[in-house]
């Protein structure tokens, strides 16, 4: 069951137009909906962007890390639905603690 939509915030935007810019693709193309459903009641920051239907994943955009404030690694990947528009913005940390400080573009490592 979904949680109830709200609204997309800033440096979430940001982020997502920065890892999409990062892999040459122009974030204009890809429209970033206004209202996102958060995952896992928002405790890592993972947000749904697309359809809820099952099995529209079709693979990841980008994957990439990021250190929190407690230094514990986060895995941060952008996915994609079956027609190519975005799906997720997922956050994975290492020890599934609550993320501390929401990652800035400067604080992305590539793998």
């Amino acid at each position: 069951m979904q949680s109830p939509l709200r609204p997309i915030r800033s440096e979430e935007k940001t982020l997502i137009q920065f890892l999409l810019f990062s892999i040459n693709l122009n974030p204009q193309d890809y429209a970033i909906p206004e209202l996102v459903d958060d995952y896992e009641g928002g405790i890592m920051g993972s947000i749904g962007m697309g359809s809820a239907e099952p099995n529209n994943y079709s693979g990841d955009f980008v994957q990439v890390k990021y250190i929190d404030t407690d230094n514990i690694p986060v895995v941060i990947t952008l996915t994609k639905d079956k027609e190519g528009k975005l799906l997720d913005l997922d956050f994975w940390k290492e020890d599934f603690s609550k993320l501390l400080q929401y990652p800035k573009p400067e604080n992305i490592v590539f793998q």
